[in-house]
């Protein structure tokens, strides 16, 4: 409602300046209203532009300018008719101008320099960013991480990601709908918490559609690290050269250490896979897999560690009643 309040106001004013400056004519009014309308319609066909395509464009326009000039400069230098002289630097301005556009526009993932990509820090001194995906916001584990600082720097929500979860929140299926407003309060914690410094990202990436891919290109521009409990994207971003982390592996790795020979104390709750076998849990959700226990379902029991398995779910312990 507020640009459409403004786009109005635009056309009004325009009317009263071309009445007003063609000495309170009905035709300057009109040509006002035209032109101000013609203005509107092209800002309203813009909406799809990327800041990071327009910013490229300009920044190769004004380098086309440059060009120009320098050149230009030189071309004076040489016995040229001044009348030759100016339609030279015309012709040199439409040239370079059009060259530095094209240019801006094929490179403007490579544009590093431009805003709001600006890198012109030392590299010991840069902020170190963080994109944040779906996943891990409705995860809700990135809480306690972020307050435990120890992730530091800059962390973005995409204005993509938030779109995402919105659509989550309204759909119809209840479990998909309290997943999304479970993120949206996990993201509204987050903003409050002091000392996290949680800026929205409102590049929308429109060349990509789909949101992985564009969390990877977005990474890439930001040179930035995604924060994910997605396995499909951890391995995506990986193979295109973008560091994640991954809260699962995070949480596999900070398990406790077990030992062959080692002695714990578990409670069985279920039976297990394979014949005679019971399974009990470890306080971090680690399963314990106890062999001839099938019998002692329910009971607490002292058992020893036979060995380890390691796999992309978590960590399994195999284990024997104890003496």
């Amino acid at each position: 409602m507020p640009l459409l309040f403004l786009r109005i106001l635009f056309v009004i004013a325009s009317t009263l300046i071309g009445y007003q400056s063609m000495q309170q004519s009905v035709i300057g009014a009109g040509v006002g209203f035209v032109v101000s309308l013609v203005i509107v319609i092209l800002e309203v066909g813009m909406r799809n532009v990327s800041v990071r395509g327009l910013s490229s464009a300009v920044f190769g326009l004004i380098m086309g300018l440059i060009m120009a000039k320098l050149v230009g400069d030189a071309f004076a230098l040489i016995p040229i008719p001044p009348d030759g002289l100016i339609i030279s630097r015309i012709i040199l301005t439409l040239i370079f101008c059009y060259l530095g556009l094209v240019i801006g526009l094929r490179g403007k993932d490579e544009f590093n320099i431009i805003i709001p990509y600006v890198r012109l820090r030392r590299q010991d001194q840069m902020e170190e960013v963080t994109v944040l995906d779906t996943s891990v916001i409705i995860d809700g584990r990135i809480t306690d991480i972020l307050k435990t600082k120890f992730l530091e720097g800059k962390i973005i929500i995409p204005k993509f990601v938030l779109k995402e979860l919105q659509q989550i929140a309204d759909s119809t299926d209840p479990i998909k709908r309290q997943r999304g407003r479970r993120g949206l309060e996990i993201l509204n914690t987050i903003q409050k918490e002091p000392g996290i410094n949680l800026v929205l990202h409102e590049e929308e990436v429109p060349e990509i559609r789909e949101v992985d891919a564009k969390l990877v290109k977005l990474a890439q521009l930001l040179e930035a690290k995604i924060m994910t409990v997605d396995f499909n994207l951890n391995h995506v971003a990986s193979l295109q050269g973008v560091k994640v982390l991954n809260i699962n592996e995070l949480a596999n790795a900070l398990k406790p250490v077990v030992f062959p020979g080692e002695q714990m104390t578990i409670k069985l709750l279920k039976e297990g896979k394979e014949y005679n076998q019971a399974v009990g849990y470890l306080d971090d959700g680690t399963m314990v897999v106890v062999e001839e226990a099938r019998r002692l379902i329910g009971q607490e029991v002292r058992v020893a560690v036979t060995s380890v398995l390691q796999t992309p779910a978590g960590r399994m312990i195999f284990t024997k009643l104890g003496k």
